[in-house]
């Protein structure tokens, strides 16, 4: 008979089961309504999903709270659009290019393993100084390598196109391309959360002290969770560019930033469950006020909400929900399939 300790290893590996059915559900029925609209909104959503679970990896695991993730998805979008874009249009917006990327035109899926691959290098690069720090003074440190990033792709006028939008790159990602990507994050963030390491870095987060006690290095675990958080916040910024075909360095700032901590906080900082429920509330909820402020009918009546009062409505409910939830709408919960429970031997002796 199974024993307790290994029904609940396999309830752990489940969550992914469960929220990757979510996810299905969500595009499907999106899909059926053959609204282009609002396939573009799924897109969107899985897209976020698969930066928000990335930046769960390491904030989720360590308690560390990072503002530089953004800057990981700017490095990973550019990289593949070095990568993808006709050499004709990286001749004429991005000339100082070296020869070999200049002519380089690679298929989109290389592309996007290889921009987030670049990302997590970056990563395993500035993890390596950033997190000899602790508490506030290393989520300032990652606020710092944001505006680092942003300042030299804004600037890098050959390479980047620096403010000036780069266009042109291949749009094949839908919401079944996100859907892929979005499953396979959430696949390796249980895998990395139910790992020895990211056990090892929760025990860090819950007491630093009594960890270092028992001899977990938590350095080397929060590089660790750093480098696998950065491949898929590169990914992400990889899947946006190909989903919108224009780049711009002031989409990879303060607003991507925000919101996406915004979507981890609400839906919950302490279970990937949470990074993802936060991700599709969040998501809705701005699709759905967006539509408002175009205006909507009601017979012969339009019906429309002021200028801005997105961002107002948006700000008020995450105020009620840290007020009504402060651990987030999952309170550190993941869904996981059904316990089913073993009869005992004795049941029907029991019971004649």
């Amino acid at each position: 008979m199974m024993g307790k300790h290994a029904q609940t290893r396999i309830l752990a590996y489940s969550t992914p089961l469960v929220l990757n059915g979510v996810l299905l559900v969500f595009v499907a029925a999106v899909t059926l309504t053959g609204d282009k609209a609002l396939g573009r909104m799924a897109a969107e959503t899985l897209i976020r999903v698969v930066l928000v679970v990335g930046l769960w990896i390491f904030v989720g695991n360590s308690g560390v709270v990072s503002f530089g993730h953004a800057g990981y998805m700017a490095i990973g979008a550019y990289c593949s659009a070095w990568l993808t874009l006709k050499p004709q249009m990286k001749s004429l917006f991005l000339p100082d290019l070296p020869s070999w990327l200049a002519q380089a035109e690679w298929s989109v899926l290389p592309a996007a393993i290889a921009s987030g691959l670049l990302a997590a290098f970056v990563a395993l690069i500035s993890g390596a100084t950033i997190l000899r720090l602790s508490g506030i003074a290393a989520s300032i440190a990652t606020f710092a390598f944001l505006a680092i990033v942003n300042t030299v792709y804004s600037n890098w006028e050959g390479v980047t196109g620096a403010t000036s939008s780069l266009v042109g790159l291949p749009r094949y990602v839908d919401q079944w391309v996100a859907l892929g990507w979005a499953a396979a994050a959430i696949i390796a963030a249980n895998l990395y959360a139910n790992s020895a390491s990211g056990l090892a870095l929760r025990a860090t987060r819950e007491d630093e002290a009594a960890a270092s006690a028992s001899g977990i290095n938590m350095y080397r675990h929060r590089l660790l969770s750093l480098v696998v958080s950065g491949f898929f916040t590169g990914v992400s910024g990889a899947l946006l560019g190909h989903s919108i075909g224009v780049l711009n360095p002031d989409s990879f700032y303060l607003g991507i930033t925000f919101i996406s901590l915004a979507m981890l906080v609400v839906g919950g900082i302490g279970s990937l469950s949470g990074a993802v429920v936060g991700v599709l509330s969040l998501s809705v909820m701005i699709e759905a006020l967006v539509r408002f402020e175009q205006g909507i009918s009601v017979g012969e009546t339009q019906l429309a909400l002021p200028s801005g009062a997105q961002e107002i409505l948006i700000g008020i409910v995450m105020i009620l929900v840290l007020i009504l939830r402060p651990s987030g709408l999952m309170a550190g919960k993941e869904l996981r399939m059904p316990r089913f429970a073993p009869r005992s031997p004795d049941y029907k002796t029991s019971n004649n």
